[in-house]
């Protein structure tokens, strides 16, 4: 497959990785112990993912080569608020994070969400529509500092006002991994994709009618009962990149003609046993790679430096008042 060109450059960020994060915090309000920067409400579980012949062409990682490797699976709810009710507007994005334990005892990790791009094109930006999110409440002057962010980036715009409804189900959502990988088969043959993770029991809202009664928190005890009656079950698919497609802009989603390979399926299978230590407990790290796959999108490194500063400050004891 031929090198796709680049559109554009992105150049190194400007914010630090606690810059980001205090963004996240400006947003969504200072992190409580055990409270993630975002996607904050989350349930876990446990599975396989058995890989296709079509993975072993793709790549020579270790989960692309096994035929099925332990996961762990975490789906999550957008904000950094974990008290946000599931049919809340702001509770989309939803997110599904993928950690498949490696046969030399190390992880690799899969961060998606259900929107087919992300709203900017780097991790300066993303820290400026933040911060614009957070100055911009209710009683503010117009135009506030997020009208005036989202008149200049029509793609953010368009990212905040076309989430998906709220879900019947965890399981009947399509994730993307919005950030661009290279991938090495065992000859050397080089790819450059984006992952795709579709249900296989399709794509379901909730009905409209149950939205205004559905629980709180209905998506976890959802998922938690589906699983019960048998296996929950996704496509892990790859969009590959051709010719002209921007590799460094997760902003820009690739069309639908891309060709996909589907790298096999996600056997998701039971709950953790305590739901609220493996929240403490589990760090996902999108650039937590074995031999086989590269971060191409400079953005991951952002996204890599940021993530363990906020689960340092999510496992922080909690403060006692004297």
């Amino acid at each position: 497959m031929m090198n796709p060109t680049q559109k554009s450059k992105s150049s190194s960020p400007h914010s630090t990785p606690e810059q980001l994060v205090d963004a996240l915090n400006a947003a969504f309000g200072k992190q409580q112990p055990g409270v993630r920067a975002v996607h904050a409400k989350g349930v876990n579980l446990k599975g396989m993912f058995r890989a296709s012949n079509s993975a072993r062409n793709v790549g020579k990682a270790p989960h692309f080569q096994q035929t099925s490797t332990p996961i762990t699976v975490r789906f999550s709810d957008f904000t950094g608020l974990p008290a946000i009710a599931d049919t809340d507007q702001l509770a989309s994005p939803r997110g599904m994070a993928i950690k498949f334990h490696l046969p030399d005892g190390s992880d690799t990790d899969l961060i998606a969400h259900s929107f087919n791009g992300f709203p900017v094109a780097t991790s300066d930006e993303f820290s400026e529509l933040l911060l614009a999110l957070a100055s911009s409440g209710p009683g503010v002057t117009k135009p506030s500092s997020l009208d005036l962010f989202l008149d200049s980036h029509p793609i953010a715009k368009h990212f905040l006002e076309s989430q998906i409804p709220p879900p019947l189900s965890y399981a009947t959502v399509s994730y993307f991994g919005v950030n661009t990988f290279k991938f090495t088969n065992t000859n050397g043959k080089i790819t450059f994709g984006r992952y795709q993770i579709r249900p296989i029991d399709g794509e379901h809202s909730l009905p409209e009618a149950e939205v205004k009664s559905a629980e709180p928190d209905y998506l976890s005890k959802e998922i938690g009962g589906r699983i019960t009656r048998g296996p929950v079950k996704f496509k892990l698919l790859l969009q590959l990149a051709e010719a002209g497609d921007d590799l460094d802009n997760p902003s820009i989603a690739w069309p639908d003609s891309r060709p996909q390979v589907e790298l096999g399926i996600l056997e998701i299978t039971q709950a953790v046993s305590d739901n609220a230590a493996a929240e403490r407990k589990l760090l996902f790290l999108p650039e937590a790679l074995p031999a086989g796959i590269e971060a191409k999108d400079p953005m991951i490194k952002a996204r890599q430096a940021a993530y363990p500063i906020s689960y340092e400050r999510r496992n922080k004891p909690k403060q006692v008042a004297a």
